[in-house]
């Protein structure tokens, strides 16, 4: 049975066309997934199917959801249908929830405004929403209480409070680890089949949408370019932007072979390499609280004994579960965090002495943020942001516009890029200019923080070729962190697997992949989704 039939739908804002006559179906008990870059109008689509359309959009064509046409339906009675008949989930579960409230109370608020039941009853239909889910913390945490794959399963206990008829799901599990990922994926998938609705999914995600995907719809420029079955758009595509954007997906960077690592015999006369990062023992704890009368302060092992090495040159991958302790050695790799047991030395010199950082260590590292928007200062213009890792260098370079010049041309920019903003940039351009100022002052250790998460697969697949490509010309070293495991696959020589704050495996990228010895490394890999074999692009 149809659920949801959008047909001629057509939107414009301020007299700007977002959307172009778009159909669109769902059927009761499936699965339709919406892919495509970003600006391609997913997002509006879904929107306009919750009767959310922004303020001044003119819409056109009709959205019917179960015999009533959304477009043509009041805003009293889009409340009553929000949240009853249709929910919705949020890519970013903590801007979702409110943070003074406790998740019980606003799982409970669902059920009360569309429902006649007292408090205590919607309490207690609450915790058991939240039971269903597979949520077994106590209704009385606040969302920073809890981990981001456990208030994306309160963001969908919201959502199916009162198992609506339409769940659209608006990219849910993107900044999700793959093991968090796959077990929202199985639970979303599970309550289609439960509760017989019909779901949305958003997502950029093609490998998630062959993995639970029953139909497909690829939008381009506000348009639904391809449409159909799963398994038969795949094996058939008809459409090139459709071809281009599964060829982006599984792009592999053309990378050069390892470069020699320190135990390579060195000529006799020959300067020796540099040594590059070495991480030995090193132990990081934190305090829970505050010291009791009754014993010492509580404490948690964020680091326990890890020891790990990134020769020169050497392109090194860091994969891992959410607080599995990768964000905590990066921060400590930068001289940003102290340790209270071990050492860490590039080129054999400590990064921190004496509780501080050392900034003659700090200028040969730099870091590639995961938001490229959002570690920018949005005042100042490019060439400012490009040249702040200046302040760093002691001998400040005489002609410093030469060198923002060159920065801004090496990652494929313009030397005119320099005098426009931030926010003249798209995503990918300006994951392009942090990658600039990472490397304006020649370091020798980049460290890449999940920086290219947040990107569609056309311009991710742009960065990792941009990645590859520098990391050859001038003999860079790494150490990039993700939690796609395809991308960090195609994008290192080897690999490390971090858990519980230890390193639990280290070896050759392929070697991890294809047999891997660690228990909680054949888990990552058996959890992540891949695109099935038989695609041809």
């Amino acid at each position: 049975m149809t659920l949801l039939r959008v047909q001629n739908l057509s939107v414009s804002i301020g007299g700007t066309d977002i959307l172009h006559d778009v159909d669109l179906s769902v059927t009761a008990g499936q699965i339709t997934a919406i892919t495509g870059e970003s600006g391609s109008g997913k997002s509006m689509t879904a929107l306009a199917c919750m009767g959310l359309l922004p303020k001044g959009a003119r819409a056109a064509g009709t959205i019917d959801l179960a015999g009533t046409d959304i477009l043509q339906t009041s805003e009293r009675q889009l409340n009553d249908i929000r949240g009853n008949d249709i929910g919705m989930v949020f890519q970013e579960p903590m801007t979702a929830l409110n943070p003074v409230q406790t998740i019980g109370t606003q799982v409970a608020e669902t059920i009360r405004i569309h429902t006649d039941a007292p408090r205590t009853e919607a309490k207690t239909r609450a915790a058991d929403m939240l039971r269903k889910v597979g949520l077994d913390v106590s209704p009385d945490r606040y969302p920073h209480e809890v981990s981001g794959g456990q208030r994306q399963r309160v963001v969908i206990a919201m959502a199916i409070a009162l198992r609506p008829e339409l769940l659209i799901a608006d990219e849910p599990t993107t900044a999700l680890d793959v093991t968090t990922q796959a077990r929202i994926l199985d639970l979303l998938k599970g309550l289609v089949a439960e509760f017989g609705m019909g779901m949305i999914l958003i997502t950029h995600d093609l490998a998630v949408v062959s993995d639970i995907a029953d139909q497909i719809a690829v939008m381009q420029h506000g348009r639904v370019v391809e449409a159909g079955a799963t398994d038969t758009l795949m094996r058939r595509m008809q459409h090139s932007y459709t071809r281009s954007l599964f060829a982006a997906s599984s792009h592999v960077p053309a990378i050069r072979q390892p470069y020699a690592s320190h135990t390579q015999t060195i000529p006799h006369g020959a300067a020796a390499p540099k040594q590059g990062l070495a991480v030995e023992n090193v132990t990081k704890k934190y305090n829970l609280s505050r010291k009791t009368l009754l014993g010492p302060r509580p404490t948690f092992a964020a680091l326990k004994n890890v020891s790990l090495t990134i020769s020169s040159g050497e392109r090194v991958g860091l994969v891992g579960e959410s607080g599995c302790g990768k964000s905590t050695l990066t921060r400590a790799i930068l001289g940003l965090e102290d340790v209270q047991a071990g050492s860490i030395t590039l080129d054999g010199a400590p990064v921190v002495s004496n509780r501080r950082a050392d900034l003659t260590q700090r200028r040969k590292m730099q870091v590639v943020f995961q938001d490229p928007y959002g570690s920018f200062n949005p005042r100042h213009t490019v060439a400012r942001l490009v040249s702040e890792p200046f302040y760093l260098l002691e001998d400040k370079p005489k002609n410093p516009a030469d060198r923002i010049a060159q920065a801004l041309t090496d990652v494929g920019l313009s030397p005119s890029d320099g005098d426009k903003y931030i926010h003249e940039f798209s995503g990918g351009q300006r994951q392009r200019i942090a990658i600039a100022r990472a490397l304006i002052t020649d370091p020798q250790l980049v460290i890449f923080d999940e920086a290219v998460s947040a990107l569609d697969v056309s311009v991710r697949a742009q960065v990792l070729d941009l990645i590859a490509d520098i990391s050859a010309r001038r003999s860079l070293s790494y150490l990039f962190i993700s939690h796609d495991l395809s991308v960090v696959r195609a994008i290192t020589d080897r690999v490390l697997v971090m858990k519980g704050g230890q390193i639990v495996e280290d070896g050759a990228t392929e070697d991890v992949y294809r047999n891997p010895s660690h228990p909680y490394t054949q888990t990552l890999l058996a959890a992540a989704p891949q695109l099935p074999e038989f695609i041809e692009v």
